[in-house]
């Protein structure tokens, strides 16, 4: 086995220029959600010089496999994200996007080249019982319009089929996170992700004769503050965090006229299926009360974006020393819950899965310091990329002699 370890060192180490160069290209060419044409080529095209053939799936997504010894015995799947975001860059680096208002400011060209580097090193050394399934996945960061997010329609087309997996891994790189560790939670380690869409109605009136109407700005400042009361007052957050965040409020068109509507957005998260549940029965009972306090009507909707990101304990107890012969067993921990969420849950909802996150952040920075995800400041160290394809490949390795 200490073979196959420096074996797999060895060609991840031999692959990291190759891992950035793919890395920047990517970085200079971003895509926003289901517009990945170029990526999906560009993607196809490494896989097939590897010698690997790759279907087109979900719209701008890829699925390739590779058979190692014995491919019907055991079937791992891989995924890597492959979206950016609408976001101007301000990084001024030798490979900053080239697209105006588009970035990637969340790492999935990292993920990508990540896997790209896996898939690599695999295809050379396929020396692992069973197969491999690289899932290239487009509109992580939700789909435009009402179309159907990335990940629910990989699943629906296929992307764990032909044959069943029996188990799905995932990296997501952290821009503040020391460079180089890995950091995972058993159990639920990402958070659900709901949108909300809160519209008052209310009756205009002049703004010098608020009695003579409803108010419904007004309701909206009381529902906003009452929101937060089911966070801080009735929910038990000693079984799992809960976030409830208003994001937009939009209502009136002139400083004298009390307008008829007011109308809120906003993002719930919830750690624990029981709370969502709870907590949107909350919401909608707190909105509708408040509302009718002041004479106003009120209608809510929830959308469910995600679920509840949720690494298999079993899986992580059997496949964790693969984590630390990738990095070093200095270099791994254990994470609290990340209030962000993942459409990587959904794979969870059909084969175990292992979700954790790859540090990228430089040496000697602060953590509060670095550039968030989801921001023009966003970077990575790309140094620690190397960590990230010797634990895809060790994972394979790792699990193809665990059942």
């Amino acid at each position: 086995m200490s073979q196959l370890i420096e074996k797999i060192k060895e060609i991840a180490q031999k692959n990291t220029l190759e891992v950035i160069g793919n890395r920047h290209h990517l970085h200079q060419n971003p895509e926003l959600s289901y517009h990945e044409v170029e990526t999906q080529a560009y993607v196809l095209a490494q896989l097939n010089s590897m010698g690997i053939q790759a279907e087109r799936i979900a719209n701008t997504g890829l699925i390739a496999k590779i058979e190692g010894k014995n491919p019907e015995k055991r079937v791992v799947a891989l995924r890597a994200d492959m979206d950016a975001l609408p976001i101007f860059e301000a990084n001024e680096v030798p490979y900053k996007s080239k697209r105006e208002g588009v970035m990637h400011a969340c790492g999935h060209d990292g993920h990508t080249t990540c896997l790209l580097a896996a898939a690599e090193s695999l295809a050379l050394n396929g020396r692992f019982d069973g197969q491999v399934h690289l899932i290239f996945q487009p509109a992580e960061e939700g789909a435009p319009g009402n179309e159907e997010g990335g990940a629910p329609l990989m699943i629906k087309e296929g992307a764990l089929d032909n044959p069943k997996v029996d188990a799905v891994f995932g990296l997501h790189i952290s821009s503040q996170t020391p460079v180089g560790t890995l950091k995972y939670k058993a159990g639920a380690f990402m958070a659900s992700s709901d949108w909300f869409t809160i519209k008052v109605n209310g009756r205009g009136s002049h703004g010098s004769q608020p009695w003579g109407g409803v108010d419904p700005i007004a309701a909206s400042a009381q529902i906003v503050e009452g929101l937060q009361h089911i966070v801080s007052r009735q929910m038990d957050l000693t079984t799992a965090p809960v976030v409830i965040t208003v994001g937009t409020i939009n209502s009136g068109v002139r400083s004298n006229i009390i307008p008829e509507t007011a109308d809120m957005t906003g993002t719930i998260r919830t750690l624990d299926s029981k709370m969502q549940k709870e907590v949107h029965e909350r919401i909608k009972h707190t909105v509708k009360t408040i509302a009718a306090s002041s004479g106003a009507t009120a209608d809510v909707t929830i959308d469910t974006k995600t679920l509840v990101t949720f690494n298999d304990p079993n899986l992580v107890k059997k496949t964790l020393p693969a984590l630390i012969k990738a990095a070093g067993a200095e270099n791994v921990s254990e994470s609290t819950w990340v209030t962000g969420a993942e459409d990587f849950s959904f794979f969870g909802e059909k084969a175990p899965s292992f979700f954790f996150n790859l540090g990228a952040l430089p040496k000697g920075t602060d953590p509060s310091k670095a550039g968030p995800h989801h921001t023009p400041d966003f970077y990575l160290d790309e140094s620690g990329f190397i960590v990230g394809v010797k634990a895809f490949c060790q994972l394979v390795f790792d699990h193809s002699k665990t059942k």
